[in-house]
């Protein structure tokens, strides 16, 4: 079995890929075993078919007692119907060995995703990573299934059948396959162009798939831009390049088909002819010709299957390349330092000369440079600055969302990779820049990373985060389904929801990310003001662009350029009357004018 897949390493599969793949094959090697042997089994039996037929004609031929034809017709009956049951149960077994198998690889391939880096999915496109999810393990179930079966199956029947073919008339065999090495000639030729175009198709398919989504997932932005018929366009003009990749997919399949009917077929005439040539000549039996033409129908099928098998193939070979690629990324957050303790984590944070750059970036591609700073446990630390001055990324390396590119972040004293990430990341509440809400209701975004809260739980989140009146409005308050990504919310509505969820985890160390940019300075300052008796009981990281937000903070980073510029309370940064203290006077005035 495991010879049968060594060809699609040649054809470009890495080692790894046809490793792994050959893993899930031997979880279940006792269900292949019997299926191979059901399927040896069903040849055995189809074979003597035509032997009893060529028995049955060369005994009416020769005059025998008609009781030995029925005897002889019985075998026959009673073979079909222990061949069927056979045959059936190889079916049984391979297919839904495949049918594991997708069961199997999706749920790895799922696990895999979810381990993959930030950086990852900021390159790739959810509709190609579903389709692969999807589409591309189907193709594999196929390859596992259906065309295992039809790769063992089909030498089976031809070492059956030729071998018995050549042991009635060597020269009438081959005569019959003489057209047969100008088919696989053909088979070979039509291989690499079914290949590619399988793959263009897997790919414009994964395109197409992302174009909806993104199309669907943003509906609310095309139709404010009324760029529906753009839209529109635009996908009809995906669907039509789509629709012409399949057609010439289907053409180059359409023509294996016919071609291998041909041969069989001109083999079968081939047979009539010569073979009857052979018999008057009395080199054979007329009984010898009936099992020949027997043994060449069985071959048919076979033959004629042999480019739709190899579409099979095809199309699961180019699903595996692509899975190949997504298996191939390596998780970016090693866990393999991290020590486990009993204790939990107090909340100390202390950055050491902390580097950071996307993907690794050297000095010149750099988003942190040289940050240092010590947090003390239950502190609440403030950051300010401008747009893109690198805020979030230092808050996005205290959970290992990234490592950083050099230096060492510590908690407790302890290096974060030796913490393991289940816990770090438990002993912190998150509040994205960018709040995202899941397609359900408020109370299960609420409860999202506690399941187990209660409803008094989640109520005291909800007030805490100042949702408290808005649910009132809601028209089934909790239970209120918040639409995709949140779109039924206001954005203040889907901040102060994603705060709710955060708190509710009760964590040690609570990062807000301009968590409350959405709603206005009074409503800031109602739920700060809720916030503080809890703040003050866990380690708290402030990121905002309003002063008001972070000046009651006990420590104070203005973030430029990736850099800390100045660091200090709020009255000592005052006192130095540098950025931060221009940047409070311009928000100051900015304030007193829109209350005139």
């Amino acid at each position: 079995m495991r010879s049968s897949f060594r060809h699609l390493g040649r054809w470009g599969m890495g080692t790894d890929f046809m490793t792994r793949l050959w893993s899930y094959m031997i979880r279940y090697r006792g269900r292949y075993a019997l299926g191979i042997g059901c399927l040896i089994a069903t040849g055995s039996l189809a074979m003597l078919v035509p032997y009893l037929l060529k028995t049955a004609v060369d005994s009416i031929a020769s005059g025998e007692a008609v009781s030995s034809v029925a005897w002889l017709a019985l075998a026959i009956i009673v073979i079909a119907i222990v061949q069927g049951t056979v045959r059936t149960l190889s079916r049984f077994l391979i297919f839904n060995v495949g049918r594991d198998i997708e069961f199997d690889l999706r749920n790895d391939l799922f696990s895999h995703l979810e381990r993959l880096p930030l950086a990852y999915y900021q390159g790739q496109q959810t509709g190609d990573l579903m389709s692969r999810l999807v589409n591309d393990i189907t193709a594999v179930r196929l390859l596992l299934g259906i065309g295992l079966l039809n790769m063992i199956n089909t030498p089976i029947y031809y070492i059956y059948g030729v071998s018995i073919m050549v042991s009635i008339d060597w020269r009438l065999t081959i005569a019959s396959l003489l057209t047969y090495p100008l088919a696989l000639a053909f088979v070979k030729r039509s291989s690499r162009e079914l290949m590619e175009r399988t793959l263009k198709v897997q790919e414009g398919l994964a395109a197409m798939s992302s174009r909806v989504q993104e199309s669907l997932s943003g509906i609310h932005v095309l139709q404010a831009y009324a760029r529906e018929s753009a839209e529109i366009e635009t996908f009809r003009a995906m669907n039509h390049d789509f629709s012409e990749q399949n057609m010439g997919l289907a053409r180059v399949r359409g023509t294996i088909m016919p071609v291998m009917r041909g041969v069989s077929s001109f083999g079968t005439l081939v047979v009539l002819w010569y073979g009857g040539l052979r018999v008057i000549s009395g080199a054979i039996s007329l009984g010898d010709l009936v099992a020949f033409i027997g043994y060449l129908h069985l071959l048919a099928w076979p033959t004629m299957a042999l480019g739709w098998m190899l579409s099979i193939v095809q199309r699961g070979r180019a699903a595996l390349i692509r899975l190949e690629a997504v298996f191939a990324v390596e998780p970016a957050i090693d866990d393999r330092r991290a020590v486990t303790n009993g204790t939990g984590l107090t909340g100390e944070i202390a950055f050491h000369r902390v580097d950071f750059g996307y993907d690794g970036a050297t000095n010149g591609a750099r988003v942190l440079s040289d940050i240092s700073f010590t947090l003390p446990a239950g502190g609440t630390l403030g950051i300010v600055g401008r747009t893109g001055s690198g805020k979030t990324s230092i808050v996005d390396l205290i959970p290992r969302l990234y490592d950083p590119t050099a230096g060492v972040i510590t908690i407790d004293g302890r290096d974060l990779r030796e913490i393991p990430v289940g816990v770090l990341r438990r002993s912190i509440g998150f509040v994205p820049q960018d709040p995202f809400l899941f397609s359900r209701t408020v109370r299960e975004n609420i409860r999202f990373g506690a399941p187990g809260a209660d409803e008094e739980a989640i109520k005291r989140a909800a007030e805490t985060a100042g949702l408290d009146r808005d649910l009132d409005e809601l028209l089934r308050g909790y239970d209120t389904i918040v639409g995709e990504r949140g779109i039924t919310l206001s954005g203040g509505q889907k901040q102060r929801v994603t705060l709710a969820r955060a708190l509710i985890v009760d964590p040690t160390i609570l990062i807000l990310d301009d968590a409350l940019s959405s709603v206005d300075t009074e409503t800031e300052r109602r739920i700060l003001g809720r916030l503080r008796g809890m703040m003050h009981e866990r380690t708290s990281i402030l990121i905002a662009h309003r002063i008001s937000t972070v000046m009651e903070a006990d420590l104070i980073l203005v973030v430029d350029e990736g850099r800390i510029i100045e660091v200090g309370n709020h009255a000592a940064l005052l006192d130095r009357d540098g950025f931060y203290a221009d940047l409070y006077q311009r928000q100051r005035l900015t304030e007193e004018l829109e209350a005139l």
